[in-house]
C-alpha cells in the first residue's frame, strides 16, 4: 500500500470520527440524507476520487476506492450508499465513458459537491434483468430524444423529503435492437429536464435509510443528444464494466459493517462479566469473536489483492468483483448477528450500533447484483475459462 493510500484512510477517518459518526444514530432515524455532511466529502476530495485531475477529482484508483468506503461504513454505511451511488454510478460512469466535453461539463460540480449524482437502472419489474428495462429513448426530429419509464429504487434519486431531484442521472434506457438483442444506451439527465420528476420517496426500509431511494418517472422526458454518453448501444459495457467497481465497493461496505462490529463485540465482551467473569472468558463468546475476526480478515485480504489487480478502465474483472461481494456480503451480516448475540439485549437496540449494522448490511446481499447472480456469473465464466482457476 503506498504512502497516498495510508495519508487517505487517515484523513478519511479523522473526518468520519468528527463529522460522521456524530449523527449517524440521528439520520437513521429520520431516515435523512445530510446534505451539509455529503458537500464536505467534497471539500475532502472524495466525491471524485477516481475522476481525473483536470476536471476536478482526486485521480486515484480501485484500491483507493475500497479504503473509503471501509472507512466510511464502519460508521454509516447508509451515507456511504449516496456516497457509492455518487462516486462509483455516476462520477465514475463519466470519467470512464464520457466524451471530452461531457466530461469537462458534469465531473466539476459533481466532484465539488455542488451536484449530486446517481444512476438509473433498476425499474420496477426489472433488476437482475437489466435487458428487459421499458425505459425507451427515440430520436425526435430535430435528432434529439425523447425519453419514457420509470426507474425504481434510485439512491439519490431524490434528496430531500420535498423530492428534489438528483442532479445529474446517469440513465440507461433501450433505442433499439440490433441482431435480435436489445439495445441499450446511456444518456445524463439532469434536473430541470422537462419531463423527469420523482415519482417517489420510499420509506420503512430495513437498513441504509441515511440514503434516500426513490422512484424516478420519464414522460417525454426531451434530452439533447450532446447528453447521450458514447454511440447508441455502447452501454452494455459501460454497465458490465462499472458493474465491477461497484461490487467492489460494496464488498468493502461490509467489511466496514464486519469491523465495526467486531470492535464493539470485543470491548462489550472484556467490560460485561457474567458468573464472577468476563464474557470473553466463555468459550461461546470466544467462538463468535475468533470466528468473525477471522472471516474479516480472509474477505479483507481478498478484496484487497482484487483492487490492486483492477484497472478502472478496462473490463474482464467479473470472477473476482463478483467473488468478493458473493463473500463479504453475507460475512458482514453474520459478524453483525453475531456481535448482536454477544450484547444480548443491548445489541437489540439502536444506541449501541450493531442493530443498525445488521439492518444495514441485509441489503448488500441484494443490491448491485444478487448473491445468486454471482454464483450464476462466476459459475458459468469458470466453466468458458477452467484455466482462471489457477492464476
Amino acid at each position: 500500500m503506498r504512502d497516498e493510500h495510508v495519508m487517505l484512510r487517515q484523513s478519511v477517518r479523522d473526518f468520519v470520527a468528527k463529522e460522521i459518526e456524530p449523527g449517524a444514530l440521528e439520520r437513521d432515524r429520520r431516515e435523512h440524507f445530510d446534505l451539509q455532511v455529503f458537500q464536505k466529502m467534497g471539500k475532502l476530495g472524495l466525491l471524485g476520487l477516481t475522476a481525473p485531475l483536470t476536471h476536478g477529482g482526486a485521480g486515484m484508483d480501485a484500491l483507493a476506492t475500497v479504503i473509503v468506503h471501509e472507512e466510511l461504513s464502519a460508521s454509516d454505511p447508509g451515507l456511504c450508499l449516496a456516497y457509492l451511488a455518487h462516486a462509483l454510478l455516476c462520477v465514475n460512469n463519466i470519467a470512464v465513458n464520457a466524451s471530452d466535453a461531457q466530461k469537462e461539463r458534469f465531473l466539476p460540480p459533481l466532484c465539488s459537491g455542488k451536484w449530486v449524482g446517481a444512476m438509473g437502472l433498476s425499474e420496477p419489474e426489472v433488476g437482475t434483468d437489466a435487458l428487459n428495462m421499458k425505459t425507451f429513448a427515440k430520436r425526435d426530429a430535430q435528432g434529439n430524444y425523447v425519453i419514457n419509464g420509470r426507474k425504481m429504487w434510485i439512491t439519490n434519486g431524490a434528496i430531500d423529503d420535498k423530492k428534489t431531484p438528483g442532479d445529474c442521472i446517469y440513465l440507461y434506457a433501450k433505442t433499439g435492437e440490433k441482431n435480435g438483442r436489445p439495445e441499450i444506451s446511456t444518456f445524463l439527465i439532469e434536473k430541470g429536464f422537462k419531463g423527469f420528476f420523482v415519482g417517489q420517496n420510499i420509506h420503512g426500509k430495513t437498513g441504509m435509510r441515511a440514503s434516500i431511494t426513490a422512484e424516478l418517472i420519464f414522460e417525454d422526458c426531451h434530452v439533447p443528444a450532446q447528453n447521450r454518453v458514447g454511440e447508441e448501444g455502447d452501454s452494455l459495457t459501460h454497465m458490465m464494466r462499472n458493474l465491477e467497481i461497484e461490487r467492489l465497493g460494496l464488498a468493502a461496505m461490509s467489511l466496514g459493517i464486519a469491523r465495526r462490529s467486531i470492535d464493539v463485540m470485543v470491548r462489550y465482551a472484556n467490560e460485561r462479566k457474567a458468573f464472577g467473569q468476563a464474557l470473553c472468558q466463555f468459550g461461546q463468546i470466544q467462538a463468535y469473536i475468533a470466528d468473525s475476526y477471522a472471516e474479516y480478515k480472509a474477505c479483507r485480504a481478498y478484496v484487497y489483492e482484487t483492487a490492486r489487480r483492477m484497472d478502472l478502465h478496462a473490463g474482464n474483472n467479473r470472477v473476482d468483483s463478483d467473488g468478493v461481494k458473493l463473500v463479504c456480503a453475507p460475512m458482514g451480516k453474520r459478524v453483525a448477528d453475531r456481535a448482536m448475540q454477544v450484547l444480548g439485549g443491548y445489541g437489540y437496540v439502536s444506541e449501541y450500533v450493531v442493530e443498525r449494522l445488521w439492518r444495514d448490511a441485509k441489503l448488500l446481499e441484494i443490491g448491485g447484483g444478487t448473491i445468486e447472480a454471482h454464483q450464476k456469473n462466476i459459475a458459468g465464466d469458470l466453466s468458458k475459462h477452467p484455466n482462471w482457476v489457477a492464476a
